[in-house]
């Protein structure tokens, strides 16, 4: 307790804890999409456009956390782990944002819709990506905890087994992106071309979410390591 203490006095808040409020505003952001494509499902253009806004301002305030933690992260020796580790945790969670945003864009901007008969599966799809991101979250937000025990005993078989768990949810929005783009593949000779190369990016983008949310636990595990 005392190094949490002596960088609370020191920076206002310790790195750790820096890094879970900005996991947390992260996954925040990433909640509103299981909304977008309601949304979108329900050909509700408002409640799209709304759900649009919610996840730009939160990308933009997950921004200002991330600047902020990048400017008083301290140089040398002064940290209880390595700074270039959360320096990449941090890129990995900011990551999650930044397509949040660009599939919040996209879904908005071009007014997309996908087939009725997939559109409760994407729905599905982004659901399990969110739940990736929101064990991430958990699993961030064990690093204080982690540290204080100097990434030793029962807490890293906590954080071992949350890790194994967020690899099978990563693990079941694969297996639904499959689903999905075998649906799209069979009926997109009857669509637009460019509807059709849209969606696909779209279904691309989604499983980006969980990708980077298992990138996040990948990095933590790396820590664990080490």
């Amino acid at each position: 307790m005392a190094n949490k203490n002596y960088f609370s006095r020191m920076f206002g808040s310790s790195p750790d804890k820096s890094l879970q409020k900005h996991m947390q505003k992260v996954h925040e952001c990433a909640e509103h999409l299981v909304d977008l494509f309601e949304s979108m499902k329900a050909n509700d253009a408002e409640a799209v456009k709304k759900a649009q806004q919610t996840i730009a301002l939160l990308e933009d305030e997950a921004d200002t956390l991330k600047v902020a933690m990048r400017m008083h992260l301290p140089q040398g020796l002064l940290l209880p782990v390595n700074r270039s580790d959360l320096l990449d945790v941090l890129r990995q969670q900011d990551a999650i944002a930044n397509k949040a945003k660009d599939i919040a864009g996209l879904v908005e901007g071009r007014g997309m819709r996908f087939p009725e008969n997939m559109a409760g599966d994407v729905v599905e799809f982004a659901t399990r990506c969110v739940d990736a991101v929101e064990q991430a979250r958990k699993i961030v937000n064990e690093l204080d905890e982690l540290i204080e025990t100097g990434f030793k005993g029962i807490e890293v078989s906590k954080v071992e087994k949350m890790l194994v768990e967020l690899d099978e949810i990563e693990s079941d929005t694969d297996s639904i992106q499959v689903v999905i783009r075998a649906k799209l593949f069979e009926i997109e000779k009857d669509l637009p071309p460019i509807d059709v190369m849209f969606m696909y990016k779209l279904i691309e983008w989604i499983g980006d979410i969980a990708d980077h949310a298992e990138t996040v636990g990948s990095r933590l595990q790396l820590m664990l390591a080490k």
